[in-house]
């Protein structure tokens, strides 16, 4: 919606001109005096007296008189009358060829012209400096009252809102540029409206319209809603309105729709997207010879599982994925709960203990999350996977952090753009990657631009983290990748824990 101009104005109803034409009697009656002047009807006759009864003869009223016939004229009113003919014969010859008065003996199809229109008559001393043209019909206001506004004259019908197109009756209107407005209409364009509550967004104490937005989904919505425990998606973090319900998750997370039609909600569902990204790894000359396992976990799952990792770095505020390196005992989320109204209800979990048989136990990942996200997290904690197996040891948060986030960003691009990626594998299994997507969706539905939006959110995030060791050093491995390659890159952190300049 766009920002109110600079140029709008609230003004006052237009003025009103009541004296600009004469009434219908008052009309007549100027006609009626300009006919008798010319015919001399009855003038020495009215103001006579019938001497033989004494009364005196009353003057009809114009609007009731009887017309007698005329009485003899002298010579000279005989020339006036005649010249006057004259004249108005001259006037008539000036007309264009074809332009003549119908008669009653006329062919109204003898001509191929249309009937000559005389000129409207105007009353004696009119000029037509005084003609007013409507600035809705472009009409001219010749009776009733009009209104007046910018050097405009409007009939009262025709001074209407640019919006709506119904008449401005209200004392006051809004005016942008040359263009009025109901308040309520004017109003209804230019102020926003909160997308989550639907009401206007309130004008603080400045007088300012101050509202939030998100930085990638540009939801407007009133400050309020940051601290009024308004629900907000764990995957998208768009807020949830009030004329629509999020899916709540066993844990306390909240879905919204979008995200909840790709999520996955179970370990079982999940494993052919992991073998499939350790394909995509593959694909990229950095196979996984181990059988890590890969378990869908609950939030509190998750948590405990953090506090008995004694290596790593964890994204705050809240982890989505871990490599685990300790033996543990997981509750991971076993069967697909049943939906009952917008939340998930009857989830079986299981027991499961893991045992360290290389420097990673098992990677674990929160169950319920769209999609491109959870291949993301398992992009991202397979690469931390395979620098610990491949005997990265002590690498800064920065550097380990940042190439794990290029391996999830380089996952998502060739899911959401998989003709333009740069970093897509040259061998076969970049087609069995492939392969899955297409049965993953054909399992939901085909893949909608909807969930490719999500996959450019996810980019998005990765892109613009704030945090030094996510997003500072996401930023300097991308930069090396792009300048060095990500094999090169590699083989750089192995030599020297950093990446090169």
């Amino acid at each position: 919606m766009a920002p109110p101009s600079s140029d709008i104005n609230h003004l006052s109803h237009p003025c009103i001109y009541g004296d600009f034409v004469s009434s219908y009697a008052e009309r007549k009656s100027g006609f009626m005096k300009w006919f008798g002047k010319i015919f001399k009807i009855g003038s020495s006759s009215r103001g006579r007296s019938d001497s033989s009864s004494g009364r005196h003869l009353q003057q009809p009223a114009e609007e009731n008189m009887v017309w007698r016939a005329p009485p003899s004229r002298s010579r000279k009113d005989e020339e006036d009358l005649n010249r006057e003919i004259t004249l108005s014969l001259g006037e008539n010859f000036k007309r264009p060829n074809g332009y003549r008065w119908h008669t009653g003996s006329d062919d109204m199809h003898s001509s191929s012209h249309p009937p000559y229109t005389p000129a409207p008559l105007y009353p004696r001393g009119y000029s037509l400096a005084n003609v007013r043209i409507c600035g809705g019909c472009n009409q001219e206001i010749l009776y009733g009252n009009c209104l007046g506004w910018m050097d405009t004259y409007f009939h009262p019908d025709c001074f209407r809102c640019h919006s709506c197109r119904h008449p401005i009756t209200e004392r006051e209107f809004s005016l942008s540029g040359s263009r009025p407005y109901h308040k309520t209409c004017f109003k209804e364009l230019t102020h926003p409206k909160c997308e989550v509550c639907h009401q206007y967004i309130p004008i603080n104490a400045a007088g300012l319209i101050e509202y939030r937005c998100h930085p990638y989904w540009y939801q407007k919505y009133c400050p309020s809603h940051e601290y009024d425990n308004t629900a907000r998606c764990c995957s998208c973090e768009r807020l949830e309105s009030r004329n629509e319900k999020y899916y709540r998750l066993d844990d306390g997370r909240i879905l919204c729709f979008e995200c909840m039609e790709s999520a996955i909600t179970d370990t079982g569902e999940c494993q052919p997207l992991y073998h499939a990204i350790r394909d995509y790894y593959e694909g990229m000359n950095m196979r996984i010879d181990q059988q890590v396992p890969m378990l869908l976990v609950g939030r509190d799952a998750l948590n405990e599982a953090i506090v008995g990792e004694k290596n790593g770095f964890h994204h705050l505020p809240e982890t989505r994925g871990l490599c685990l390196s300790e033996e543990q005992t997981v509750t991971s989320v076993h069967r697909w709960p049943r939906m009952g109204g917008h939340r998930f209800i009857g989830m079986r979990t299981q027991h499961q203990k893991l045992t360290r048989k290389c420097e990673v136990t098992a990677i674990l990942v929160l169950y319920g999350l769209p999609r491109l996200l959870t291949g993301a997290i398992l992009a991202h904690e397979l690469m931390h996977a395979w620098l610990r197996l491949k005997g990265y040891r002590n690498l800064d948060a920065e550097v380990e952090e940042g190439i794990c986030q290029v391996l999830s960003y380089m996952w998502l691009e060739s899911e959401v753009m998989p003709g333009s990626s740069r970093y897509m594998p040259s061998t076969s299994s970049a087609s069995s990657s492939s392969s899955y997507s297409t049965s993953s969706s054909s399992k939901k539905g085909a893949r909608s631009q909807v969930e490719n939006k999500l996959g450019e959110f996810f980019m998005n995030q990765i892109a613009n983290d704030s945090s030094p060791a996510y997003g500072g050093g996401f930023r300097s491995a991308i930069e090396a990748v792009n300048k060095y390659g990500l094999r090169c890159t590699l083989d750089h952190i192995r030599l020297t824990g950093h990446f090169p300049l």
